[in-house]
């Protein structure tokens, strides 16, 4: 990216986004799929869930305080890249027991560990550094963790209240 800002005297910045989650994360994705299991197993429409390694741990942040952060970063006067991440790491035990936590269940009852389920190379843990992007943008997360789960874990509750979602398939 340097190389062809200076080359062709682009204006061309960019942005290195870490685990960026909202209610619109497809259930594919871990925290969508702990948070939609939560929602389920409350509403009585499945019984457990299944997780690989609950010792992970990831930098996760809300996608609007992201989108928020890349608008910034095009606004800037000179082209430049950025790290876009919270600074703080989260297990997904954490994950897992804030989700279970929003809707008054004991996660330890309902969710078990599956060997098959575990990363090889699960042994690595990044954690953004945004201290670029606050001093040259003036961004910071507005949104913590312990606020976007439970925003996650409430949403799903009212699409499976509403039927507009199904609940977890085991083999996510």
């Amino acid at each position: 990216m340097v190389h062809n800002r200076q080359r062709y005297g682009l204006f061309a910045c960019s942005g290195i986004l870490y685990n960026h989650e909202s209610p619109l994360r497809p259930p594919q994705f871990v925290t969508r799929k702990v948070c939609l299991a939560a929602a389920s197993i409350k509403l009585g429409l499945t019984d457990s869930l299944e997780m690989g390694n609950l010792d992970a741990k990831r930098d996760w942040g809300f996608a609007g305080d992201y989108a928020e952060a890349m608008w910034r970063i095009l606004q800037v006067d000179e082209p430049e890249d950025y790290v876009i991440g919270t600074g703080h790491l989260h297990s997904v035990r954490e994950l897992v027991a804030t989700a279970f936590d929003c809707v008054g269940l004991d996660w330890t009852r309902y969710v078990a560990v599956n060997p098959e389920l575990l990363r090889q190379d699960e042994h690595f843990q990044l954690v953004a550094n945004p201290t670029k992007a606050k001093r040259n943008l003036g961004w910071e997360p507005q949104v913590s963790f312990e606020e976007i789960v439970p925003e996650m874990v409430k949403k799903d509750l009212e699409r499976l209240q509403n039927g507009a979602m199904a609940p977890i398939a085991r083999d996510l």
